[in-house]
């Protein structure tokens, strides 16, 4: 697999580019404010062609730059449907932003259990809600990776005081992470990657972080 990350906009978000090395077919995953102009370079350098944007979650530093991406290359963008009305019109989860991030609709509703290939690749989604209602990980299994939005950072989680938030159910969605092969590589939407076995914490977050 290929995989790059493209650290982007006013928080450092991961918008991330992963690609079968057989196939050059790629997905575009959380797309944030700026990343736009590199992810297309990354694209063209690489010879890639793009067939996907995956969303772990709507929040506006993970969507900002949908819309251009998906204009320009007529790719579907698929999220979970409890996320899909805030990325239809940015800023209905009450988060403040201070960008105008265009609306898009979605074009796939996505859930626990769905696959979705990228070439020769597969990634399963795993629903994570807690940090967002409709909050998900992609995981290939074949690969041992898991991008993992803003539900798992290296050593701590994501903001579960957002006016959408649900700290029980973060609770919940970690201890299902905890399940992982311990050596899956943890890629976030913010910071560097890590592993399930170094984030040894996660089936006793609600007594880390609650």
């Amino acid at each position: 697999m290929f995989l790059k990350a493209f650290p982007s906009g006013p928080l450092d978000t991961n918008a991330y580019i992963v690609a079968c090395p057989q196939t050059r077919q790629a997905a575009i995953v959380d797309p944030a404010p700026d990343s736009y102009e590199r992810l297309i370079a990354f694209i063209q350098e690489g010879n890639l062609a793009p067939v996907a944007i995956l969303l772990t979650h709507s929040h506006w530093d993970h969507i900002a730059d949908v819309k251009a991406i998906k204009i320009k290359y007529s790719i579907p963008v698929s999220i979970h449907p409890l996320d899909a009305p805030n990325l239809k019109n940015p800023g209905a989860d009450g988060l403040p932003c201070w960008l105008d991030i265009p609306g898009v609709v979605a074009d796939r509703l996505i859930k626990e259990g769905d696959v979705i290939a990228i070439g020769n690749l597969t990634f399963k989604v795993i629903e994570t809600p807690g940090h967002t209602p409709g909050g998900v990980c992609f995981y290939c299994s074949d690969e041992g990776i898991l991008l993992s939005g803003d539900t798992l950072f290296k050593g701590t989680i994501g903001n579960v005081s957002f006016p959408t938030s649900r700290p029980d159910l973060m609770w919940e969605s970690l201890r299902k992470l905890s399940l992982l092969p311990k050596g899956t590589r943890v890629y976030p939407g913010h910071g560097s990657s890590t592993t399930i076995g170094d984030e040894n914490w996660l089936s006793r977050a609600e007594e880390v972080f609650g």
